[in-house]
């Protein structure tokens, strides 16, 4: 049969976006702001189990520990939505989940009426002259991310992620019916795996000549589940020594009914003498991420950009390991909402701690105000650049980090106090001063009332309708 029109104007509609993706001979425009290169580094389901964030005392962390070392390291960091799709399109277009409806993991950018003619942070480079370049999970996944915001993505934006190393079995562990919930060493070198691939190519990039600034994204997919990494990494973590997460017998009788998690999943994992087994492979993943970032890091250092280029590293929401009885992210807690970012440059970053709360939203002004673009207009996150200069500046001022679950589900974080309120009313308050843990909720204090009409005032009064695909 011979095609139609529609399905040749098709085929060569694709193809010229496609060669127009390859290349930069596609009408890029002149080069804008001071030239500065940026390295973009987005790790997957990535808590404070990371040695300069101290939130587990075995785990082994050298280059993450060591780029916090030489630049600012936000302690109080927190995502926009503790769940990866939500917290990536925010951090990508700078807005909030009640601005774009994006509340789950299924819509995609395009799907979004208020993201049509929105620019997100790859595409804004690549309109300001720069060569646009990524591999791995940088958006959500396959289908989440355009032709037009890369001049090139590898493997390629049907398959983000290089094929690696796989299970030999499945379930590794022995539990039926826990889905991405698995673990288990593989017997194969780094080189086979997804990250260290994408860490590879990045690295090559890193190394080579560019004839125009660069917007580098690499993203590195583990911890995420399932916790599958070289036997090496496992080793690392002897299993008899592993230190389990500290659990408050009852933590959960203060706890709204709406807020509490399924435990079946806790459950299961316990019942069948798990635990320590899956903190071994989380750690192991962990520390496998780190190497990836390492390799990344190495080339950067190595390479002719080590002086020109801003690296950002973050982690687009935290994840729990049992606390709470929960397994995995989506909650209002610490453990599910914190999340790691680092800044360096060279040129403009005054290395230190800044234990100030900030949010992942803060990413794309602050990206764009450190290399002398006109961020666009909307935004909803904030330059962090007066706290890179000083982290310690008494001069901050910022509202505290909403975090949101749902229209009607927000967490508030300030220096001291967590709010949470939930679509039928019910409130956890958490004074971090004396609970880090979160294990006493304060709500139904009257003294706590303050605090309450205080953090409150920060929850969004609106919020878009969610977004399905």
């Amino acid at each position: 049969m011979e095609p139609s029109r529609r399905d040749f104007l098709r085929i060569m509609g694709t193809a010229a976006a496609g060669a127009c993706m390859a290349s930069t001979a596609c009408a890029d425009p002149p080069v804008q702001g001071n030239g500065r290169n940026v390295l973009f580094i987005p790790v997957d389901d990535l808590n404070d189990w990371v040695g300069c964030l101290g939130g587990h005392p075995d785990v082994q962390t050298p280059n993450i520990d060591r780029l916090a070392g030489q630049g600012v390291l936000f302690s109080r960091a927190y995502c926009p939505a503790p769940l990866c799709n939500p917290s990536r399109t925010a951090v990508l277009t700078g807005l909030r989940p009640t601005t774009t409806g994006v509340y789950s993991n299924s819509p995609r950018p395009r799907d979004v009426e208020v993201l049509r003619g929105r620019s997100s942070i790859p595409r804004f480079f690549r309109e300001n002259g720069y060569r646009v370049m990524g591999s791995g999970k940088i958006s959500h996944g396959r289908g989440y991310s355009d032709r037009g915001d890369w001049h090139e993505f590898w493997p390629s934006l049907r398959r983000p992620r290089p094929q690696g190393a796989r299970a030999p079995f499945e379930p590794m562990n022995g539990i039926e019916g826990t889905g991405a919930l698995d673990w288990g060493p593989l017997d194969v070198p780094d080189e086979e795996m997804s990250d260290w691939k994408v860490a590879e190519w990045a690295g090559e990039r890193l190394s080579e000549p560019h004839d125009r600034p660069f917007f580098l994204a690499a993203g590195v997919f583990r911890p995420h589940g399932s916790w599958y990494v070289p036997r090496k990494y496992f080793d690392m973590y002897p299993l008899e020594s592993v230190t389990l997460p500290t659990v408050l017998e009852g933590d959960l009788a203060d706890v709204p009914e709406i807020g509490r998690p399924d435990p079946r999943a806790h459950g299961r994992v316990v019942s069948h003498g798990q635990w320590r087994d899956a903190v071994q492979a989380y750690l192991a993943s962990v520390t496998f991420a780190d190497a990836c970032i390492g390799k990344i890091l190495d080339a950067l250092e190595r390479g002719p950009h080590a002086d020109n280029t801003a690296v950002v590293l973050w982690s687009d929401h935290g994840l729990h390991l049992g606390e709470k009885l929960r397994w995995g992210k989506s909650t209002a807690w610490e453990q599910a909402t914190r999340s790691l970012m680092i800044w360096r440059d060279n040129q403009a970053v005054e290395p230190g701690r800044c234990d100030q709360p900030v949010g992942l939203i803060d990413i794309y002004p602050t990206l764009a105000a450190l290399c002398g673009l006109t961020p666009p207009s909307g935004l909803e996150g904030q330059d962090l650049r007066p706290l890179l200069d000083d982290p310690d500046s008494p001069d901050w001022q910022r509202p505290p980090v909403v975090t949101t679950l749902w229209p009607g589900v927000y967490t508030v974080r300030s220096q001291r106090w967590r709010y949470t309120r939930y679509l039928d009313g019910s409130e956890e308050v958490y004074d971090h001063s004396n609970d880090p843990e979160e294990w006493t909720n304060l709500a139904e204090l009257p003294e706590i009332d303050p605090v309450k009409a205080e953090l409150g005032r920060w929850m969004p009064r609106t919020a878009a309708e969610p977004v399905e695909r």
